[in-house]
């Protein structure tokens, strides 16, 4: 049985990191600043869900704590983009 899960998890990786891969695509060849916005936002999401499981994978809650940092940063991040793009001020 455990065998059957550390493959669904291995497939779940490559499956995130072949999202990622695509999303990526998108972010550069988007058609306005928002679509782009929104892509980066989605590739920051996925990459704390890779950490998630790379966490799960090595069995290490080191990568957990990189996510919650990672979520917080990416959080700011698009706020402060998002802010810019309609203000063309940060603050």
């Amino acid at each position: 049985m455990s065998t059957i899960v550390d493959i669904i998890v291995w497939v779940v990786l490559g499956a995130y990191l072949l999202m990622i891969l695509l999303v990526a695509w998108r972010a550069l060849r988007g058609e306005n600043s928002i679509a782009r916005l929104v892509a980066l936002d989605l590739i920051s999401t996925m990459t704390i869900a890779v950490l998630v499981i790379i966490s799960i994978i090595r069995d290490n809650v080191f990568f957990i704590d990189v996510a919650i940092a990672a979520a917080a940063l990416g959080y700011l991040s698009t706020v402060a983009l998002a802010r810019y793009m309609a203000d063309q001020k940060v603050f």
